[in-house]
């Protein structure tokens, strides 16, 4: 592949040593020519040898400016200074400051900075002008934004991170900025559906957690569904994409999403990512009761464990984000499992699989080749023998049913990795091929559905075990089973008397029982169905990320800097 032309070539100082500094629409970089020997401005420039070299892709490139040496001068002001012999010594040559990107460790970005300084003003002028001209060409990246700030998710520094962390950041790079602070519970969805002037904004920043934005993500798919006629309670209706991006600055209790796509829950990190205007697609779930929309789904849709945490940790929210474990430990004593029948559509067509060892990951090309998922099967499936998995063909589609008690069922769109759990639900799931993996966990003991749940936390294949199974799935329905009476052999399989866990029954304290049915647990959110119909989004919002970044290395090509 031919580079492509060069724009500017000077010799350069950089802290009293002399550099080669070059510019493309691609690279910006600098080569030091006399690694061991300081050169002062005025000397002669001879050829030298080459030394180490440092490159920016342009695309990473913050914002350029004009150096003031003035106020270098401030700091010193009150120090004794050396009287300079003559008017060269005291002279300070013009010079001008890049901003970019630079990686470090755990998937982190940060601002750096490099001043050069040039030997005459009309090259000073020269470079920061050529640079900006490339900067004003990546049209992709946001000239001004909506932000929401949730001053009460998490820790409730929510206002903070922004003020001292982000805000200098978007100042720096001229970004304009609308910033609301929410007052109460969907403030930021309703501000979306019915007020925001989005044509006035190139994206979305929600500064709070995964409940912030899932109040941004139903506001935008709502805004653009009735923006263009969809009608969201059919479950069959195609939904139109969300044309403006989102953009996540974590300041919530666990902020899953931001890990699942950046790879680190960093506020300078993902403002970073919005600056230089990344854009990642990500695939929605809608949730239906009798054709009736209930909730959007981008992460966790749990039901029975999760479900029950959930709604225990809810009557805990005085505790904080520790209200998680204890709901957890409690929940998991518990062992509460749910009669049901599962019916799905394998996501047959798919190149991947949730066993493979191939994760997502920026440039994933199984979500490139994705493509959006096939006509949806009308035909309801017909339930069969308990406990079997049956096929059912339709038009074009085949349709699986599966019987059981479950521990747990799960449906996660993405790896749902956090720092706690860097694997996630599903290490294999990707974040824009249009599937998602149902993860349904049969009826264990407590030992072994603890054994499941630790290999969250370490290398182990968390689906190997016999009470696990695992199906990527473009659409799925559950039915409960509620039965008026628990059969002798039902009640004998759950305790019927007080055994040493029976007290920490979530409904009856004084006795062992077991609820007929658990809640759904939809992105943190309780549904008040338990039967309920998914369907899968391909790529329906689009977030300002680019996945997690393997080996960031960064090679000099036309190719780098592409939206």
């Amino acid at each position: 592949m031919e580079k492509p032309p060069r724009l500017l070539l000077s010799r350069l100082w950089l802290q009293n040593r002399v550099y080669d500094v070059t510019l493309n629409s691609v690279v910006f970089a600098w080569k030091e020519t006399e690694p061991n020997k300081k050169r002062a401005p005025g000397s002669n420039w001879n050829t030298c040898k080459a030394a180490g070299s440092h490159s920016v892709p342009v695309c990473e490139i913050i914002a350029v400016q004009e150096t003031a040496e003035k106020s270098q001068k401030r700091k010193n002001v009150g120090k004794w200074h050396r009287v300079p012999r003559s008017p060269e010594e005291s002279y300070q040559p013009p010079a001008f400051t890049v901003f970019y990107v630079e990686r470090t460790r755990q998937h982190r970005w940060r601002c750096r900075s490099v001043t050069f300084h040039c030997p005459d003003w009309g090259l000073c002028q020269q470079w920061i002008q050529t640079i900006e001209e490339q900067l004003s060409l990546l049209t992709y990246r946001p000239k001004r934004l909506l932000v929401y700030i949730n001053p009460f998710g998490g820790k409730q520094q929510g206002k903070r991170i922004y003020e001292q962390k982000v805000a200098p950041i978007f100042s720096r790079a001229s970004i304009s900025t609308d910033v609301i602070v929410t007052e109460r519970a969907n403030h930021a969805r309703d501000h979306l559906k019915t007020e925001a002037d989005l044509k006035k904004y190139d994206g979305v920043v929600c500064v709070g957690g995964d409940g912030m934005f899932s109040e941004i993500v139903h506001g935008l798919i709502w805004r653009t569904q009735s923006d263009s006629g969809v009608d969201q309670n059919c479950p069959e209706e195609t939904l139109v994409p969300c044309d403006i991006r989102i953009g996540i600055i974590p300041a919530g209790s666990t902020d899953c999403i931001c890990y699942a796509t950046v790879g680190a829950n960093d506020p300078v990190t993902s403002a970073l990512h919005i600056i230089v205007g990344d854009s990642q697609p990500i695939d929605v779930c809608s949730v239906h009761h009798n054709n009736t929309f209930l909730r959007y789904s981008v992460s966790l849709l749990g039901y029975g464990f999760y479900g029950d945490l959930l709604t225990d940790s809810e009557k805990k929210r005085w505790m904080g984000p520790t209200r998680y474990d204890f709901s957890g430990v409690k929940t998991f004593l518990s062992h509460h499992y749910y009669e049901g029948t599962v019916s799905f559509l394998p996501a047959t067509d798919n190149v991947s699989s949730p066993r493979d060892k191939f994760k997502c990951r920026s440039g994933c090309h199984v979500c490139q080749h994705s493509e959006h998922p096939p006509p949806e099967d009308k035909q309801m499936c017909n339930e069969k023998e308990e406990e079997d998995s049956v096929l059912e063909s339709g038009h074009k589609d085949v349709w699986r049913v599966i019987r059981g008690k479950f521990v747990a069922i799960n449906a996660v769109s993405m790896s749902c990795a956090c720092p706690r759990s860097p694997k996630g639900l599903s290490p294999a799931a990707h974040l824009s091929d249009g599937t998602t993996d149902l993860i349904l966990v049969h009826k264990c003991s407590r030992l072994d559905f603890l054994r499941h749940l630790l290999r969250h936390t370490n290398k182990n294949d968390q689906f190997d075990h016999s009470f696990v199974e695992v199906h990527r799935v473009r659409q799925f329905r559950f039915m409960p089973k509620h039965q008026e009476a628990d059969s002798e052999l039902d009640l004998r399989e759950r305790g019927g008397g007080r055994g040493l866990f029976g007290q920490i029954c979530r409904d009856h304290p004084a006795c062992s029982c077991t609820p007929t049915h658990s809640t759904w647990s939809c992105d943190g959110e309780m549904l008040p169905h338990t039967a309920i119909q998914v369907g899968v989004h391909c790529q329906l919002i689009k977030l300002f990320a680019r996945g997690i970044e393997d080996q960031p290395v960064f090679e000099d090509s036309t190719g780098v800097c592409s939206a």
